[in-house]
């Protein structure tokens, strides 16, 4: 979350630069329950400590309303194209989703 939060900030940025005004928070997704609690609780604990400079990143970002952290089903996540193997079936819907083509299909 603090990497890709960093680039949206940078886009942020970036947009506000070219004269494009952000209204609202960007969201944020994530399929992982533990690093969303963690986003935004202030309550550190010993399991953390080897992630608290990325915890204090990305709680500023929430709080200055720049990011705001949502959750999504992991089965939604579309990351996981480009990062996982996946079924035929999982490949494909997530494909889709991203409204891609395939050059090659017949169909």
């Amino acid at each position: 979350m603090a990497s890709t939060g960093s680039e949206v900030l940078w886009l942020r940025w970036l947009l506000h630069d070219l004269g494009v005004s952000s209204t609202g928070p960007n969201p944020l997704f994530c399929d992982n329950q533990a690093t969303l609690h963690i986003a935004v609780n202030p309550v550190f604990h010993e399991w953390t400590k080897h992630v608290e400079m990325d915890c204090h990143f990305v709680r500023e970002r929430v709080q200055s309303r720049d990011i705001a952290p949502a959750k999504i089903s992991t089965l939604e996540q579309t990351a996981d194209l480009f990062t996982k193997g996946l079924s035929v079936y999982h490949f494909h819907h997530l494909f889709v989703k991203l409204g891609l083509l395939d050059i090659h299909s017949f169909a």
